[in-house]
């Protein structure tokens, strides 16, 4: 192993991925015990390596030589073994989401700072704080001196909150480190967590418009950092946008939303093939799991009993990534599963109009009429959903390239 991330569980890493960016050398992920990894570092049997949760302290108990920056945040991300053999330190890290803050337009000077959790990722972001100028920074943890009640109950006023820890993170999709209802005072909030693209703590953020972002552009910076020391090479600082936004286009899902009929399994399909991506289709699927017919559900089950195993489905295949998803007409009704849509996707609504749409094999497309009611009712939900609406009323070819280009571009954001 000459370069590579070590940690305690790595199977969500995109690590591999931006070096083979970065630069020409063989990059490897290794999940070992504390004991393995401190045995790694006394033999030098590497060149460099990255560091994450939960070994960052125990790096920098390790090192024969220490950056001032890993000094000062009082942990290392960074390893490299010098040519006459000593282990150097450094934390890229701190820079990374210094540019994520940024990025964000997350305004730190001046602000009270919540840091949740107290590993070294928490170091990190208690330093940066301080380089931007915080007034004040408030580090929260479930054994510390301020946990999490005392949060809310004498810190209810801090004004950017910043996650540290793993809670919300890939196969955990769906818990939120902390309920941001109860801080009013926010004005932004940091996620460094980046797999799903957007956590459940960023979501709230979100539908109360305050920026925010997830961990993945704080990743690709702190890469491309330790990279130049990998190499010794300078790497421009635009290869971090550049590379972000290629690897969060590959990541997101496309996902599709309309009224029965609207035609989401035939263009999705099509979309699936000319993307090169798996597809998905939420109905299929509920039908794979039931072992029966939708209107063999409805029918013997009833519709609750449906919309339960939708839901079901919905999380566990948006949990997932780089894929194209048809769901169902009604998926929209519940908001769970809309935030299970928007934390790893775009989101586009085909519309078509309601006297072309088919109505065979469908349990609540009864009639024109009960279409019509079905459309008003749901309309709002399809709109707030989306994150772009597609004119599926002419060809499908037309549909295709239009929600192909909507896709792009919000991927882009």
């Amino acid at each position: 192993m000459e370069y590579g991330l070590i940690g305690a569980k790595l199977g969500h890493s995109y690590s591999p991925e931006i070096h083979a960016q970065l630069g020409d050398y063989d990059y490897r992920l290794r999940e070992c015990t504390e004991d393995e990894f401190i045995s790694l570092m006394k033999s030098r049997n590497f060149k460099g390596l990255n560091v994450t949760i939960p070994y960052k302290k125990v790096a920098y108990a390790h090192c024969d030589a220490l950056s001032d920056v890993a000094r000062e945040v009082g942990c290392v991300n960074t390893l490299v073994v010098r040519p006459d053999g000593t282990l150097y330190g450094h934390n890229t890290d701190i820079g990374g989401f210094i540019a994520m803050a940024k990025r964000a337009g997350v305004e730190i000077a001046g602000r009270k700072c919540a840091v949740l959790g107290s590993g070294g990722a928490s170091l990190t972001a208690q330093t940066a704080c301080c380089r931007l100028g915080a007034r004040e920074v408030v580090v929260v943890s479930r054994s510390g001196p301020v946990d999490y009640d005392a949060l809310y109950r004498e810190h209810a006023d801090a004004e950017v909150l910043i996650n540290t820890t793993p809670v919300g993170m890939y196969p955990g999709n769906g818990k939120s480190a902390a309920d941001i209802s109860r801080l009013p005072k926010l004005t932004g909030v940091l996620d460094v967590v980046y797999n799903p693209d957007k956590t459940a703590l960023i979501l709230d953020a979100e539908a109360r418009d305050l920026p925010c972002a997830g961990g993945l552009y704080m990743l690709v910076g702190q890469a491309r950092e330790a990279a130049e020391l990998f190499t010794g090479k300078d790497i421009p600082e635009t290869e971090t946008d550049r590379i972000y936004q290629k690897l969060r286009a590959e990541a997101l899902n496309l996902i599709l939303i309309g009224m029965p009929g609207s035609g989401k399994t035939t263009i999705g399909q099509r979309l699936a093939k000319e993307l090169g991506r798996d597809y998905v289709d939420c109905d299929a699927e509920i039908v794979r799991r039931a072992g029966m017919s939708i209107p063999e559900i409805f029918a013997g089950q009833g519709e609750a009993a449906f919309r339960n195993l939708e839901a079901e489905v919905i999380a566990d295949v948006c949990k997932e990534k780089g894929r194209v998803i048809a769901t169902g007409g009604g998926a929209v009704l519940r908001e769970e599963n809309v935030r299970a849509m928007r934390q790893n996707g775009v989101v586009l609504m085909l519309k078509r109009n309601i006297d072309a749409l088919p109505m065979d094999g469908r349990p609540l497309s009864s009639g024109r009429q009960a279409l019509y009611a079905m459309w008003e009712a749901r309309a709002p939900r399809y709109r707030a959903a989306a994150d772009h609406i597609i004119d599926n009323n002419t060809t499908i070819e037309a549909a295709t390239a239009m929600a192909k280009t909507a896709f792009r571009e919000a991927a882009q954001r």
